[in-house]
């Protein structure tokens, strides 16, 4: 099994409904656990702190695993610096990893599918990783293969993170000159591009954003299940980012998900659905806007 690595800081009751649903899973006593919390800002009051030692009882409290080991930061590094320190450092020991963020309900098949996923592809230098979120829309396919990277729940091996840029500027000067910004975007219709322009002006502090660059424009694959293990209770107002809450909505799968022979190629028929379904979420969210400020 893939060591499973936990990102979090100071909440709570989002930690303690994670945890509770990954030791609902079938595979969960034969897993490593390995948290990272990180530690508080410098003006942080005395409330702030306490929710962060709540975060460390709870964790230290997880007797389902295999073994826990556990990280705390004595200051704060922030999420993106905090992750790709934890991922980075965790590969340097094992050969592949499975990460959550604190604020992730999975389905009791997550872990199956992670680590089936991991076991196939494993030696396909075309797959940088095994995601188990995916948006809620009927697909065609159980499974599929997207270009690039993703976040709600993921997985790599030591080889396909060594393809992780953290330099924003180089990545956003790639996809300009090679002129890819509209597939980049899913056809037009998610703003990936403005995050790493924002990622760059320090409007926003995203590790995701570098990782789905840095696996698309090498080039590499990620498989999906059809039907999300996943589902994101972070956009509360309690998280670091609050760009959308499109995670939200799908309710994860009370069924196995089973990863058959298909060909390692990406899915334009699913990417053009999700296309279509960021269109119509991200419209209808600017409507609203829109007619919240007319009133």
């Amino acid at each position: 099994m893939a060591p499973i690595v936990l990102f979090a800081y100071n909440r709570p009751w989002h930690t303690e409904q994670t945890l509770r649903s990954l030791a609902n899973n079938q595979l969960a006593n034969e897993c490593h656990l390995i948290a990272y919390i990180d530690g508080p800002k410098a003006n942080a009051t005395a409330e702030q702190k306490k929710k962060i030692d709540d975060v460390v009882s709870i964790v230290r409290e997880q007797k389902w695993c295999k073994s826990l080991q556990l990280h705390i930061s004595e200051s704060n590094k922030g999420l993106a610096n905090s992750l790709i320190h934890g991922v980075t450092h965790t590969l340097s020991r094992y050969d592949r990893v499975i990460v959550l963020e604190d604020d992730m309900i999975l389905s009791p098949f997550f872990l199956q599918f992670m680590n089936d996923g991991l076991n196939k592809y494993q030696h396909e230098e075309d797959v940088i990783s095994i995601h188990g979120y995916c948006v809620p829309i009927e697909y065609s396919m159980p499974i599929f293969f997207l270009r690039g990277a993703d976040c709600w729940g993921w997985a790599t091996w030591k080889r396909g993170w060594k393809y992780f840029n953290a330099n924003t500027e180089q990545l956003l000067k790639h996809i300009v000159e090679t002129n890819c910004q509209y597939d980049f975007d899913f056809y037009g219709n998610y703003p990936y591009v403005k995050m790493l322009e924002d990622q760059i002006k320090g409007k926003i502090d995203s590790w995701a954003i570098r990782w789905y660059a840095s696996a698309y424009l090498q080039n590499k694959l990620t498989l999906y299940p059809g039907k999300s293990l996943v589902q994101n209770i972070g956009h509360d107002g309690s998280g670091t980012h609050q760009q959308s809450e499109i995670g939200s909505l799908a309710d994860v799968t009370k069924s196995p998900i089973f990863i058959s022979d298909i060909e390692i190629k990406e899915s334009k028929e699913s990417k053009a659905l999700i296309s279509r379904f960021y269109f119509k979420q991200l419209s209808a969210r600017g409507k609203m806007k829109k007619w919240l400020k007319l009133g």
